[in-house]
């Protein structure tokens, strides 16, 4: 696990982004993995500007998310279908067939977990995954004790995540109890990964992070077993 600390916020996203871009600009056909919530919003920044700025097509990329809430529609301004168009998809050139998020709004959610890992295995597998991390570990939608051995799943949510997501929400009781994510072991099978770390309030999930302790009640942990994780921190001191 590669640790790079960086004196800002702005400095973390364009790091990341770089990352991500120089992987697009060697192979065209990348699959990348992406993730939501506030952390990434500023690497979503960059990413546009290197499509407006010309440095970079996502013609011939496809993406997949990480996760989605159960029971929220695609259109619903609380989804994160609307999250990525928003910050992303509406801004660059991607193609929409080549858009994946884990369908939540379904009555067969086993049979959409499914599907989900198969279009991501017949896309090849993910060649780049950003990650964020939760103040108790989670990354995904993946709380503590899931097993390292879940691929795409139905979770349950936890108070302190259904409390730290209740920004994109008019109530507390309108985040939705469960979502559909990638399993930690999906998320292993990503060939690089990128995870994004910022503030104080992850401070703690920082510190346990870099004990190197490997335990499911602190999902992150996983990622000591992946052979190519680097982590781009900054503000959590």
């Amino acid at each position: 696990m590669k640790w790079i600390e960086t004196a800002s916020y702005e400095e973390m996203s364009k790091m990341a982004a770089d990352l991500f871009i120089n992987h697009i600009k060697n192979n065209s056909k990348s699959v990348i993995g992406l993730a939501t919530g506030g952390t990434p919003e500023g690497f979503y920044k960059e990413l546009v500007k290197s499509y407006t700025s010309r440095k970079v097509s996502y013609a011939r990329t496809v993406s997949f998310n990480l996760d989605e809430y159960v029971g929220v529609t695609a259109e619903s301004e609380a989804s994160y279908h609307h999250y990525m168009k928003k910050r992303l998809f509406n801004y660059i050139d991607i193609k929409r067939e080549n858009i994946y998020l884990p369908n939540g709004d379904t009555p067969n959610l086993e049979k959409a977990a499914r599907e989900y890992e198969r279009q991501i295995e017949e896309s090849g597998g993910i060649d780049i995954q950003l990650l964020g991390i939760g103040t108790n570990g989670h990354i995904g939608f993946n709380e503590p004790g899931s097993s390292f051995e879940n691929t795409t799943h139905v979770v349950e949510l936890t108070a302190s995540t259904r409390e730290a997501n209740k920004v994109y929400f008019e109530r507390l009781e309108d985040v939705p109890k469960h979502a559909i994510t990638m399993g930690i072991k999906t998320i292993m099978q990503s060939k690089k990964i990128i995870l994004l770390l910022s503030g104080a309030s992850k401070r703690e999930a920082y510190d346990r992070l870099r004990t190197g302790e490997v335990t499911e009640q602190f999902p992150a942990s996983a990622l000591h077993l992946h052979s190519d994780v680097t982590v781009i921190y900054t503000g959590v001191k």
